[in-house]
């Protein structure tokens, strides 16, 4: 990682940022600890062990929830009512009570007493047993990062490159991952079926038909994670899997995520309410839920705020892509990640006609650098000003690549020259691989010898980005966060705190409201309990 300081920035102004990122993120994370959503409700179901779906293809997590939901509301949570009815009725497991439940044939209450303690009882123990299983598979991932370490543990380290496949075919997916992986790729990301994200459901089972991307199911984490084991073994280093942890049903799709042994989620506070029009106060619900999750199994958040740079000019708006990342970091510390844990987002999306583009490209990757020192920072390619020259194109990402090397970014996402015109040829991932170990391997460890000149240009552009990340963290603290995504301040996209889809499954918890996962994450630090369940077992080769 690059040495700290190179900028000079001003001490006070990053504690003052921090602590209006604080205050801006109290609101919103009181009413997360205050409310539970739908899908929260479901992940705790999924954790318990309930899987599956009726012919029609919707899950049985959704059928018992919606009927207690139907009978006695959602704002105890779905914990009582469903192991009282266990306890207490004539079902041998969950899935028999789930099938009663969608055909009309079970009946909930919110028991009390002795009931009510047997029932508490009972769900404990059902969660225990989902989140023991994520620690098992956190430990395993950490015995295989020593077995088989990746470039980011090699002494010095070296940044990680990530590539993304997306045929709609998991099983078109698997060749191709594995073929990314020989050519280089350390990380591969599986891009979701387009709309996914505005599903209230998880479709089971492994997919064939997915649009521009391949869905996000339990059986697909699973092919996908066996088959980068096997490359993985078969090339002496760990290639990490990347999925999608946002939509309507991020926490279930975290909770599977840990439970199949993902390594990185895309994750991000507000990139579903502004680029797909998700309910803000849903999104944050179950966001902390599943940064919760996430944390217990080790995995690394990507946040979105390249995002931004796709609707907003990469100039004039580089100050949101700094507050964006402040807010990220502060909701992911309350919910229990590590700085190691942040894979902060931002990108390279200077229109390349802009002189000195190049240099204030590294003013904003060296700042965000020198902010976050010990997070794994993830470095967007050029998309926005690709033209579909694709020689041009193949130059820029050189570029982009240099800027990564030179900033010590951690994790580098591969540009296509093709970026834009279509899904891009095995070939062209080749070229691009071909591009980025070029960089990485002519540079070395360039980072050490790049220090930008005392008071030029470089340095006076970051000072300027983090002062305006100041005064907009100033306002945002005083009006409050969801009025700032109301105004267009991120993404320059308008979306009402009441507005979007989902809000309709937002409940405020009522006085004794129970989930056993949510007491667990809330009250055990996850990494020590992942310490713990390393030392219990020996993982395979």
């Amino acid at each position: 990682m690059a040495p700290q300081g190179k900028l000079d920035l001003d001490p006070e102004a990053v504690r003052t940022a921090r602590r209006l990122a604080a205050r801006a993120a109290e609101p919103v994370i009181e009413m997360a600890r205050s409310h539970t959503t739908v899908s929260v409700e479901r992940a705790l179901l999924r954790l318990a062990g309930l899987t599956g779906a009726d012919a029609e293809g919707r899950p049985w997590v959704n059928h018992l929830a919606d009927a207690v939901r139907d009978q006695v509301g959602l704002e105890h949570g779905v914990a009582l009512p469903v192991w009282d009815a266990l306890l207490n009725g004539p079902y041998g497991s969950l899935a028999d009570l789930a099938r009663a439940a969608a055909r009309g044939r079970a009946s909930f209450r919110l028991p009390s007493g002795t009931d009510a303690a047997h029932a508490r009882k009972a769900a404990g123990e059902a969660a225990r047993g989902g989140i023991a299983a994520i620690d098992r598979r956190r430990a395993e991932r950490d015995a295989l990062l020593r077995r088989l370490p990746p470039p980011d543990l090699e002494d010095p380290p070296k940044p990680l490159v990530y590539l993304i496949v997306a045929t709609g075919d998991i099983y078109e997916d698997i060749p191709q991952a594995q073929a990314a992986a020989r050519e280089g790729a350390d990380i591969v990301a599986v891009i979701r079926s387009t709309g996914q994200s505005l599903l209230d459901f998880v479709p089971e089972g492994a997919t064939r038909e997915g649009y521009a991307g391949t869905y996000a199911t339990r059986e697909n984490f699973r092919l996908m994670r066996s088959a980068l084991d096997d490359v993985s073994r078969e090339l002496g280093r760990y290639v990490r899997l990347t999925n999608y942890a946002s939509g309507l049903c991020m926490p279930e799709i975290a909770t599977l995520a840990g439970l199949e042994r993902l390594d990185m989620m895309l994750n991000d506070c507000m990139y579903g309410i502004i680029f797909r029009d998700i309910n803000p106060r849903r999104t944050f619900i179950d966001q902390r839920f599943s940064r919760q999750i996430h944390a217990r199994a080790g995995i690394v958040v990507n946040t979105g705020e390249d995002n931004y740079l796709t609707t907003a000019d990469a100039v004039d708006a580089a100050h949101t892509v700094t507050v964006s990342q402040l807010l990220n970091e502060r909701f992911g510390h309350e919910a229990g990640l590590t700085d190691a844990q942040l894979g902060l987002g931002h990108a390279f999306e200077i229109d390349p006609a802009i002189p000195d583009s190049f240099r204030l490209e590294l003013a904003h990757a060296q700042l965000a650098r020198e902010l976050f020192p010990d997070a794994p920072l993830k470095y967007m390619p050029p998309t926005k000003h690709m033209t579909g020259n694709i020689f041009a194109g193949y130059l820029l990402d050189a570029f982009f690549n240099l800027a990564g090397v030179m900033t010590g970014q951690s994790i580098i996402l591969i540009g296509m020259m093709t970026e834009g015109i279509h899904t891009p040829w095995l070939s062209d991932r080749d070229l691009a691989l071909e591009n980025v170990r070029y960089v990485r391997d002519a540079c070395g460890d360039l980072a050490e010898d790049f220090v930008p000149r005392p008071g030029g240009m470089i340095v006076q552009r970051a000072g300027q980005v983090l002062s305006e990340s100041v005064e907009l963290l100033e306002r945002i603290a005083g009006d409050g966060l969801l009025t700032a995504i109301a105004e267009g301040t991120f993404g320059v996209t308008r979306r009402p705190p009441d507005g979007g889809k989902g809000l309709d499954g937002v409940v405020p918890r009522a006085e004794g409201y129970f989930n056993p996962a949510i007491e667990i994450l809330d009250t055990e630090d996850p990494h020590a309990a992942a310490a713990e369940a390393a030392a219990e077992q020996e993982v395979p080769a």
